[in-house]
C-alpha cells in the first residue's frame, strides 16, 4: 500500500454529522455517524484512526464511521487493473501513518524489532465480507522504520498479512515459500523489493473473516530469520483494511484492536 496522494475529497452526505479532515493533518474525533471520502480521516475510540485513503483513483469511494473502532465501505466506484496497484486502502490503524499519529500505543512508544518478541504486540480484527464481484484483499499493513519516527514513507519494511482476497489479485513480488505455519496460522509467503525496503506478505492459506490475538511479534521474527527485516528497525504502525482494485462496497470492519503487552 503506497503513500496517500492529495486528491480532491468527495463528500457523501448521510444522516448525522460529516467529518472533514483539514489539510494541516489534524484528526477530528468521530462522535457520530459520518462519511469519510477521498483522503479524509477521523479519530475513533480515542486510540485509533480510520482513514479512507484513496490514492490511485479519482472514483467516488467513501466509508462510514460510527462509534467504536469500526467502519463500512458504503460506496466504491474504483476500477483499477488487478495486475497493478489498488485504488485505495480504507483502513483503521494504531501508530503513525506518514506522520499522522493516533493517541498513545505505538505512536507514543514504537517497538524495536529486536525487542518485538512473540506475544509482545498482538491484534484482533473482525470483518464483514459480503459476496460480490469486486477485486480486493482483506489485509493488515504493518510498517517498520529505521528510526522511531517517520514523517513520510517508512524506510525499513512493509509486512502485510492477507486474511482473504477476491477477484484475481495477488501479493506484490514473488512467492518464496508455501504452506508454512507462523503463530498458529498457515501462510504462503511473498516478497518483493521496493525502492525504500522490502514488502513481505504472509497470505493465509485458508481465507478467514477474523483473527483474534494475531501475533505481530511472531511474524516479525519470522521475517527477520528469512532476512527480510532488520532487528534494528522499529514497528511504528499496525493498519487493517481493504485494498480495493474494483468495487468493495459493503466490506466492513466490525472491531479492531492492537494490544501492546509492554503496557499491560
Amino acid at each position: 500500500m503506497t503513500v496517500v496522494r492529495c486528491l480532491a475529497a468527495v463528500i457523501l452526505a448521510i444522516a448525522g454529522s460529516v467529518a472533514c479532515s483539514s489539510a494541516s493533518g489534524s484528526v477530528p474525533a468521530a462522535v457520530a455517524t459520518r462519511a469519510l471520502c477521498g483522503t479524509q480521516h477521523a479519530s475513533v475510540d480515542g486510540y485509533y484512526i480510520v482513514q479512507n485513503n484513496e490514492y490511485f483513483s479519482h472514483a467516488a469511494e467513501c466509508v462510514t464511521v460510527r462509534s467504536g473502532p469500526a467502519f463500512t465501505v458504503t460506496r466504491s466506484a474504483i476500477t483499477t487493473p488487478t495486475d497493478g496497484r489498488p485504488g485505495g486502502y480504507p483502513s483503521i490503524y494504531q501508530g503513525c501513518h506518514w506522520g499522522l499519529c493516533s493517541s498513545g500505543g505505538l505512536a507514543a512508544a514504537p517497538v524495536r524489532v529486536s525487542e518485538l518478541t512473540p506475544g509482545t504486540v498482538t491484534t484482533t480484527w473482525r470483518t464483514v465480507q459480503p459476496a460480490s464481484n469486486g477485486a480486493y484483499n482483506v489485509a493488515y499493513d504493518i510498517w517498520f522504520n529505521k528510526t522511531p519516527r517517520a514523517s513520510g514513507q517508512p524506510d525499513c519494511a512493509e509486512l502485510m498479512v492477507w486474511l482473504n482476497h477476491q477477484g484475481g489479485v495477488r501479493p506484490f513480488g514473488t512467492q518464496v515459500t508455501g504452506d508454512v505455519t507462523v503463530g498458529g496460522h498457515g501462510y504462503d509467503i511473498w516478497e518483493g523489493p521496493q525502492r525504500w525496503g522490502d514488502t513481505i506478505t504472509y497470505e493465509m492459506t485458508a481465507g478467514t473473516t477474523s483473527v483474534t490475538g494475531l501475533d505481530v511479534g511472531a511474524l516479525a521474527q519470522d521475517a527477520v530469520r528469512r532476512g527480510y527485516l532488520q532487528r534494528s528497525c522499529y514497528l511504528i504502525d499496525v493498519e487493517a483494511g481493504f485494498e480495493l482494485w474494483r468495487g468493495g462496497t459493503g466490506l466492513a470492519t466490525s472491531t479492531f484492536a492492537v494490544t501492546d503487552r509492554r503496557r499491560s
